[in-house]
């Protein structure tokens, strides 16, 4: 949706997107909008909770069902497990998607994370494309006037013409921009130290692990060290997405930049913020 400063203040049910790095601010954004009834969609929230439920209970209850004593308990109905995902904790995707490399050291061999990255891209599409569903159900059930839509980092990267028309149509989009070094550092600092779940384009993906391979010596992905990798890998998965990013919001949506997010407090900064984005594009 595009808008002038003066349409974007009347617009009396806003619906935003926000598009940038996890990390960036949206989550801290969208949770504080909460309290001023507004709609908070979390999209890796959706995919946990409704398209990658069953996948994540799937290998939760494989992996029980090597202990004896648990795999009794599982076989008779004696106990549930269940999917305990909160939109602060994606600790349940986080371990379903995985990390490339060594299973020894808690890694997922080549072919399985390859499946897993699959199904990670599918559940994205479809909670995207269930963002006009719950627009409608926030304000006509939840009683909500705004919506905001947290979507994960990887949004860059689906490829997926329908998702980016469906944003286009319901929601204005707003492109958080890392805008120099030292906070592009800072962000990957804080990925590389408390992980989420992470899509990566297959020839990407392909492309990144050929080469660190050839620089460690090593032959096949089962030999790395998980955690070794994804420190290396996501500093250039980082870099790749910009482009990407800009090619959706110069032509979509509006920009702001993370140092104007950190400095909003409350809603009335938030609105402010995007007026002013909206005055900086015409």
């Amino acid at each position: 949706m595009r808008f002038t400063p003066e349409s974007f203040h009347l617009w009396p049910h806003k619906r935003i997107t926000l598009l940038g790095m996890s990390g960036v601010g949206k989550t801290y954004i969208s949770t504080m909008l909460r309290n001023h009834n507004w709609f908070h969609y979390s999209g890796d929230y959706r995919i946990g909770t409704r398209y990658l439920d069953e996948p994540i209970m799937d290998m939760i209850k494989q992996q029980a069902m090597q202990v004896p004593f648990l795999r009794e308990l599982l076989r008779n109905d004696w106990i549930a497990i269940r999917n305990n995902i909160k939109v602060h904790d994606l600790g349940p995707v986080l371990s379903f998607v995985g990390k490339l490399g060594n299973p020894e050291l808690g890694g997922v061999e080549l072919e399985d994370f390859i499946t897993r990255q699959a199904l990670y891209r599918e559940a994205e599409v479809a909670a995207m494309l269930d963002v006009p569903d719950f627009i409608h159900k926030g304000e006509h059930i939840y009683g909500y006037q705004h919506f905001v839509n947290d979507v994960g980092g990887s949004l860059c990267e689906l490829d997926h013409p329908q998702v980016l028309q469906t944003l286009i149509d319901h929601t204005l989009i707003l492109y958080i921009q890392v805008t120099n070094e030292t906070e592009a550092d800072k962000l990957i600092s804080r990925a590389q130290s408390a992980p989420k779940p992470l899509y990566y384009r297959p020839e990407f993906l392909l492309e990144q692990l050929a080469i660190y391979l050839a620089e460690h010596g090593l032959t096949f992905a089962a030999e790395m060290d998980p955690d070794a990798f994804t420190r290396w890998v996501f500093p250039r998965l980082f870099h790749s997405r910009i482009p990407r990013y800009q090619a959706i919001a110069e032509p979509h949506g509006y920009t702001v930049t993370s140092e104007e997010i950190a400095t909003v407090q409350d809603e009335s900064d938030f609105l402010t913020l995007i007026e002013q984005a909206i005055a900086r594009s015409l």
